[in-house]
């Protein structure tokens, strides 16, 4: 079977954490660069790596990479990849990103339109065709400039993947699916130990920590670009990756996940988004204030995504709130706990300082991942 190389975008300073997800699935990493993981696979790995991954951004195909400094050079490198391999006659193609960093080419439209200018003339010599219907299924187009280095990939995604499906409503300041998943997996959490968001906002850690725990899949209810693509990939090649994923859910399994927030609105649609992803049964929703955060249980963990001030309404409240979360934290016993956040006084707040501090970018925005480690339970005997 055909082989492909993969581009695996995610969040900047959380490579580890998705090249891990991807050696789980079984595939060998090829290339690790900041913000993006490859590998190689045949075609139900592109199946299964939408399915399967919680961490990715998108899954892209690479069609090609090679150096241009002017746009003859650009043109001609487009040009001669091998397109006819991956877009039928009628398919629908076009440049839909086109982002350049320290590189002598920088404008998206013209990098854009000269580069869907050089995938019609490569076709029109393949298909002897000199007009294209465009009226099939839809390939995508996203090309990275970085450094004079230009990567050509085919996006099989379609919408993000942090778009799982379950969540219409969204808090002020949301944290994505992909994010929230991440830095989940990046802790010792796991689903059998106590999990509290103070903050919970729309729900997205403790729905991502319950997908999680009851093994289901992030991209098992939705929908992708490539499932069109008959071309590359057999219908059936979907449906038997879904019903791959289906067999490893268990939503009997049995957690302590609890979500707070202050906003009754937004407890009311963190249940709701739960209740979509399958579950509300697996999570204790409630309108609770950080400062009457209480567990009588020990060795828990705090893991939350608390406010910190992008309006600038709310950054004289913050030296306060900040020092409830470290009081609440001390009021546990032997717990653990990982937040993030871009106030830049929240350890002084806390009244601690962190094990560990991690620099995660939020989007544009950059933020840190504050870990303050509490003891490791005795093993059971």
């Amino acid at each position: 079977m055909r082989t492909y190389e993969f581009v695996v975008p995610c969040h900047f300073g959380l490579e580890a954490v998705l090249k891990k997800e991807i050696y789980d699935l079984g595939y060998e990493i090829s290339r690790v660069e900041d913000g993006r993981v490859s590998f190689t696979g045949d075609a139900e790995a592109i199946c299964r790596a939408n399915i399967f991954l919680r961490t990715a951004e998108r899954v892209l195909i690479e069609v090609g990479r090679f150096r241009a400094t002017t746009f003859e050079e650009l043109f001609q490198g487009i040009k001669g990849l091998p397109w006819e391999e991956y877009i039928p006659a009628d398919g629908k193609f076009w440049v839909k990103k086109a982002p350049s960093i320290k590189s002598k080419l920088f404008s998206p439209s013209d990098i854009q339109s000269i580069a869907k200018k050089a995938m019609v003339e490569r076709m029109k010599q393949q298909y002897r065709m000199e007009w294209f219907p465009e009226d099939g299924a839809i390939y995508p187009v996203r090309i990275f400039l970085l450094k004079d280095e230009i990567t050509v990939t085919l996006d099989t995604s379609g919408d993000s993947l942090h778009k799982r499906g379950y969540r219409t409503m969204t808090s002020k300041a949301p944290l994505t699916e992909t994010l929230a998943a991440a830095l989940l997996l990046l802790t010792p959490w796991r689903p059998e130990r106590i999990l509290v968001d103070p903050f919970c906002g729309s729900g997205t850690f403790p729905i991502e920590a319950a997908m999680i725990a009851a093994g289901i899949a992030p991209g098992m209810n939705r929908e992708f670009t490539a499932e069109q693509w008959t071309n590359l990939i057999p219908r059936q090649m979907w449906y038997d990756c879904v019903k791959e994923a289906e067999e490893m859910v268990h939503t009997d399994v049995v957690t302590d996940i609890q979500g707070y927030d202050i906003d009754g609105d937004v407890i009311k649609a963190a249940r709701e988004n739960a209740k979509r992803a399958g579950v509300d049964h697996l999570i204790h929703f409630q309108q609770r204030p950080v400062a009457q955060l209480h567990h009588p249980k020990k060795y828990g963990f705090i893991i939350t995504n608390p406010p910190y001030g992008e309006r600038l309404a709310d950054k004289a409240e913050l030296p306060q709130l900040y020092t409830q979360i470290g009081e609440a934290y001390r009021g546990l016993d032997a717990w653990s706990m990982y937040l993030i956040t871009g106030y830049e006084d929240a350890e002084r707040y806390i009244g601690r300082k962190a094990d560990k501090n991690r620099k995660i970018y939020n989007g544009m925005l950059k933020t840190y991942f504050y870990q303050f480690m509490g003891p490791k339970p005795p093993k059971r005997k």
